[in-house]
């Protein structure tokens, strides 16, 4: 992914140099079904002890199959290519962490996905997925000048849904366990962006489920006009 969820600060002592900057491996601005693998940089091979093995991923894709993740030696470059001064050593850590942590998340969309009618042609699929740590989305920002401390990456997934595009902001956060020399932790906020009919409908469901238990969900015709441009 263009910016993995793992703030590599806080993984073990035993990362090394290979923190400040998020993850390294670079898919480009945005990686979609249509894309190509990005080779290795010839400037940053990795080493020989490195696995080449790529681990497929719970995650459909859009055009069939599932999405796979960077090998050991493509993260080790990708780390080299961008001046982290990785350690071979590093990645039968990093690495693992960076896959579950993207399992989450896909597990989060899936959470917001039950019952929403994917299942009629297969479950919903990811399309695409880009790294924007730069941009705050507006809950993010809102809650940091209420003090709470940003999130440290986003993402924005697109799913497809039998025809049905939905895009989801994941903003992540690190969690309250990861202090004191222990294991990563991570939360992740996970929703539809309100930037269409659907993600308006799946937000006010969910916000009336959760005040008001299920059978006070508004229906098609009772919930209100979708947002312009809101995230």
């Amino acid at each position: 992914m263009s910016k993995c969820p793992v703030e590599h600060d806080k993984l073990p002592p035993s990362h090394g140099d290979a923190s400040s900057a998020g993850c390294p491996v670079a898919h480009g601005d945005a990686q979609t079904d249509q894309s190509t693998p990005h080779p290795l940089p010839t400037s940053a091979i990795a080493p020989p002890s490195l696995g080449t093995q790529r681990v497929t991923s719970s995650i459909p894709r859009a055009t069939g199959g599932n999405w796979e993740y960077p090998s050991e030696a493509q993260f080790y470059a990708a780390m080299a290519r961008k001046q982290h001064n990785p350690r071979a050593t590093d990645m039968a850590v990093v690495v693992p962490i960076h896959n579950a942590v993207n399992e989450r998340a896909w597990m989060h969309v899936l959470d917001w996905e039950h019952d929403q009618g994917g299942d009629r042609c297969g479950g919903v699929k990811l399309v695409s997925f880009m790294g924007k740590p730069a941009q705050r989305s507006p809950r993010a920002r809102w809650r940091t000048l209420l003090g709470y401390q940003p999130p440290f990456d986003r993402h924005d997934w697109v799913v497809d849904r039998c025809g049905t595009r939905v895009r989801y902001i994941i903003d992540f956060y690190t969690g309250r366990g990861a202090a004191n020399g222990s294991a990563p932790s991570f939360y992740l906020d996970c929703r539809p962006a309100l930037d269409n009919w659907e993600g308006v409908k799946m937000r006010t469901q969910r916000f009336f489920t959760r005040w008001f238990g299920p059978s006070s969900q508004p229906s098609r015709a009772q919930a209100p006009e979708p947002a312009s441009k809101a995230q």
